[in-house]
């Protein structure tokens, strides 16, 4: 027991000094977010006194972060369902069907995950000023979804994998067509895996600056990252409104993985099979 005790001492000593680590940062943020440019100048690690809300007033009006909060929810929202439709259905077809050249796909997957996106910035986006898609949400999203695809159809695959074939036979003698054996049958089976990628893509797709900032050049269309920018002065920066931009951009985002993070540790989890 004295052993079993010590053992736990050390692992929640370190659990603690880890949140520390993570956490210190965001609590510093929104204590700065609360005090003047000077102040924080003078003391980074200092407490407000007092606080100043107008930072918060005043980063929502400069910025323009309402209407960039609803751009970024826009394309963050189109994203994650073209994603999950085009993933879903790619990962279904690779994990029941038989491709020879699956080793060939897993490798073209693969390598999609680990290009950078600056290597086709510049082509993309002359394709898409020539196809007139510049500035358009809609066609941000669509490169969102290009991007995120990849990884999505790797661990949606892994839950398909895991469904019995039993299941789909009995509704194939019901008399279930395909597409109601994919939709009815194993969608909701493999529902964690499917909110598993929603969040994560959401969450990549919210915090995305490069693409936003290139694709969409108008103000009025700019997400919340770009808009975040503004902020960074050339000789001075209002290091107090940033700070309480920097919340705001932030909060949507820790109240989803807060609410949603037991889901993503089990959809996590269970999709982590051979196949």
């Amino acid at each position: 027991m004295r052993r079993l005790r010590g053992s736990q001492l050390v692992i929640y000593t370190v659990l603690i000094l880890l949140a520390g680590f993570s956490l210190g940062p965001l609590v510093l943020m929104v204590l700065n977010s609360f005090r003047s440019r000077l102040e924080i100048s003078m003391d980074p690690m200092g407490w407000p006194d007092p606080f100043r809300w107008q930072n918060y007033v005043n980063a929502w009006r400069d910025a323009s972060l309402g209407t960039a909060l609803t751009n970024s929810l826009m394309v963050t929202g189109l994203t994650v369902l073209l994603t999950c439709i085009v993933a879903s259905m790619a990962a279904y077809a690779l994990a029941r069907k038989r491709i020879r050249a699956w080793s060939g796909v897993s490798l073209y997957l693969l390598v999609c995950t680990t290009v950078p996106v600056q290597l086709f910035l510049i082509p993309l986006f002359f394709i898409f000023h020539r196809l007139g898609l510049v500035n358009s949400r809609a066609a941000l999203a669509v490169i969102y979804t290009a991007l995120y695809s990849p990884f999505a159809i790797f661990l949606l695959r892994a839950y398909f994998l895991q469904v019995p074939v039993e299941l789909e036979e009995a509704a194939w003698v019901d008399g279930a067509s395909e597409w109601q054996v994919f939709t009815r049958v194993l969608l909701p089976v493999v529902a964690p895996g499917i909110m598993t990628v929603a969040l994560v893509v959401g969450l990549w797709s919210w915090n995305e600056f490069l693409l936003a900032v290139t694709f969409l050049q108008d103000a009025a269309l700019q997400t919340a990252p770009v808009q975040f920018f503004r902020f960074t002065g050339r000789y001075v920066t209002d290091w107090g409104t940033m700070m309480a931009a920097a919340v705001i951009v932030v909060l949507p985002v820790i109240v989803a993985f807060v609410a949603l993070q037991r889901r993503f540790i089990e959809g996590m989890t269970a999709g982590g099979v051979k196949g």
